[in-house]
């Protein structure tokens, strides 16, 4: 839906209060940005809790099915106001919702050529750029790519003039977001590493960081977009989730890649850039999982080492072909979810170690409270300091003690 549909169902609240709550990933955060831009544009009152509101949206996740249970217990809560309903859910599960409310349904919104910029005009922090919607896998459990359709690529210049008016107002990080990052352009004939090197041109002191790539796609681009990490205002992170280090499972899944392809896209990365920091996501549980597939999950993590690790346990999400199948038992899952999970930790460990007490340039990029703020290096490594310094300040920071997911640190040199 348009920047102009969107008018037409919410000109009714011009001049009222409207609470927008967000669920789910970085690029339902950006189409909260798009709506709320809307909004304002309207003259609506954005406030920040639903006590205070007039009407409230609520953009929903639908990923997993804690995540929906979740969102049905919000709906149910919120019945009572006037309420609009948009993202994966609104989409795919209308019949769950008007279970329990009767809201307005709104499509995800899409601004791709229609209203550029607007999910960077206000001041944010941490800026979001879309790459574009849907994604071109056909992955057996996944409800997004139901919810979100094919692939459509945002065009270059739309999102490259999104950067600059994020970096114009102050963000020092932008994310780039998508389903799949690396599939971007496939259905235009751009591609991401040249949209990254396009990048460098565009002054100021901000860093990109680059969303979650699908394996299957990053292997037509492995060349080019291994290099491209070496670009200036690119973060050297790449979040790359594999889910399953076991072959079988991954055919299962309909990931299209294999545990060698991941280590070879690993090698790759981290022949041109040494230092590069690697996240992934895992799930566990999946129909047909033995231990022995799990015990190839770990052995596939021991040999990437990455930096961050997600674990999901599988649920069965409607719509689905993995839905039909029958998976591990509940204990199970959580079992193999403790056991991946103390692997992690174990790797966390065995990187964090060494950088404490060490010296990293950094790049402030968000104030988590008066007073503290957090930054970044240039391999995404977040560092937390206990001082009052202005978002995009560049100094260099020594790391004093490890949290594991993060590290705290001082002004140092």
């Amino acid at each position: 839906m348009t920047e102009r549909d969107h008018s037409g169902q919410f000109r009714d609240l011009s001049g009222k209060k409207v609470a927008i709550l967000t669920f789910g990933c970085t690029f339902n955060q950006g189409d909260t940005r798009i709506l709320e831009q809307i909004l304002t544009d309207l003259g609506v009152i954005m406030v920040s809790s639903p006590d205070e509101a007039d009407a409230v949206v609520v953009n929903t996740c639908t990923v997993v099915g804690a995540t929906e249970r979740k969102m049905l217990r919000v709906l149910q809560t919120l019945r009572e106001k006037p309420l609009y309903v948009t993202g994966c859910m609104a989409v795919v599960q209308r019949d769950e919702i008007l279970s329990v409310c009767n809201p307005v349904f709104l499509t995800p919104p899409s601004r791709a050529g229609t209203c550029p910029g607007s999910s960077t005009a206000r001041r944010y922090d941490v800026g979001i750029v879309q790459l574009g919607s849907g994604c071109p896998g056909s992955c057996t459990y996944c409800i997004t790519r139901l919810a979100r359709g094919p692939l459509k690529s945002y065009p270059g210049n739309v999102i490259l003039e999104e950067i600059r008016a994020a970096v114009r107002s102050g963000t020092a990080e932008v994310r780039l977001t998508s389903q799949d990052c690396s599939s971007w352009g496939q259905d235009t004939g751009e591609s991401l590493p040249a949209l990254i090197n396009r990048m460098e041109k565009i002054p100021g002191s901000f860093r990109v960081r680059l969303g979650m790539m699908n394996p299957a796609t990053v292997l037509p681009l492995l060349d080019p977009l291994s290099e491209s990490f070496g670009n200036r205002n690119l973060f050297r992170f790449a979040h790359i989730p594999v889910q399953s280090g076991s072959d079988r499972i991954l055919r299962k899944m309909g990931r299209k890649y294999t545990a060698d392809d991941v280590i070879g896209i690993v090698r790759a990365f981290r022949r041109r850039n040494p230092d590069i920091t690697i996240a992934t996501d895992i799930i566990v549980g999946f129909p047909g999982e033995e231990e022995e597939d799990v015990q190839a999950t770990l052995d596939l993590l021991g040999r990437m080492i990455p930096a961050k690790i997600n674990i999901t346990r599988y649920s069965p999400r409607p719509g689905t072909p993995a839905a039909a199948l029958k998976a591990p038992v509940d204990r199970v899952k959580k079992e193999r979810s403790r056991l991946v999970q103390r692997h992690a930790v174990g790797i966390y460990r065995q990187l964090n170690r060494p950088l404490i007490g060490s010296s990293h340039p950094v790049l402030v990029t968000e104030r988590i409270k008066p007073g503290t703020v957090l930054t970044r290096t240039d391999t995404y490594t977040g560092i937390v300091l206990h001082q009052d310094l202005k978002i995009g300040s560049e100094l260099t920071a020594r790391i004093t003690g490890d949290r594991t997911y993060f590290f705290v640190g001082e002004p140092s040199g």
